[in-house]
């Protein structure tokens, strides 16, 4: 559904910027799809400044926030707040979904809830506010969406094959192997699973739509069967 410009006005609320130039905002919600394949005129130049913007801004904000944080839990916070599922939720927080400007006759029939192109529209929104009034609007506008997210990131700050790998060195124990017990799907589509194998433990199984994904999924499994982790809650 096409949305007409002064439609706009209620998702300008929703980000909390009033656009003096609400075409910058209409690119930022252009699917390349939509313009013929021509990438100029979609979100994509935004999104590349928008990338850089909201880095900066959530580094500025971490940098702040935690003044007693180490670079690694730093790069840990930044790396939860920028992820692209992260900033898709964002997007519909600021209900992106029914403006998204995609090819008409269907091609796209499930896009408005595509995780990457949601995430791509976050960017570009923050790099459309940046052009049009510059940084100190733009990064009001992050820290109105990523503050609370900031200080109560959803899951640990430490990715669970790395949380293994420290927790078999305290056992001394040495590194966790992987190993491929399946695949399946189509190659558009597939989903891998895999075995996090620690001397003298069953392992721990996970699957995913990639290698890394399934590995991540499988020492996951292992850390909260072992007690390591809490098990996180997935029906929020």
């Amino acid at each position: 559904m096409a949305h007409r410009k002064h439609d706009l006005a209620a998702l300008e609320g929703a980000i909390g910027h009033r656009f003096a130039d609400r075409a910058l905002l209409e690119r930022a919600l252009t699917h390349v799809s939509a313009v013929g394949g021509e990438r100029i005129g979609s979100y994509q130049r935004l999104e590349f400044l928008g990338d850089r913007v909201l880095g900066l801004a959530i580094c500025d904000m971490l940098f702040k926030t935690f003044p007693g944080a180490e670079e690694g839990e730093l790069s840990r916070r930044l790396a939860e707040l920028v992820r692209r599922e992260t900033c898709a939720e964002v997007a519909r927080d600021w209900g992106v979904p029914p403006y998204l400007r995609l090819a008409s006759g269907g091609a796209f029939p499930r896009a408005r809830q595509n995780v990457s192109l949601l995430a791509d529209v976050c960017e570009a929104i923050v790099g459309a506010v940046f052009v049009d009034t510059g940084y100190p609007a733009a990064r009001g506008v992050i820290e109105r969406a990523y503050s609370e997210r900031m200080r109560a990131p959803r899951g640990p700050l430490q990715d669970a094959k790395t949380a293994l790998q420290e927790w078999a060195h305290a056992q001394g124990l040495p590194n966790p192997s992987y190993e491929m017990l399946a695949s399946s799907g189509p190659d558009h589509a597939p989903v891998f699973r895999i075995a996090a194998v620690v001397d003298g433990f069953a392992p721990g199984e996970g699957e995913g739509p990639s290698k890394r994904q399934a590995e991540q999924a499988a020492a996951e499994c292992f850390l909260v069967r072992e007690g390591v982790r809490a098990e996180q809650d997935t029906t929020a």
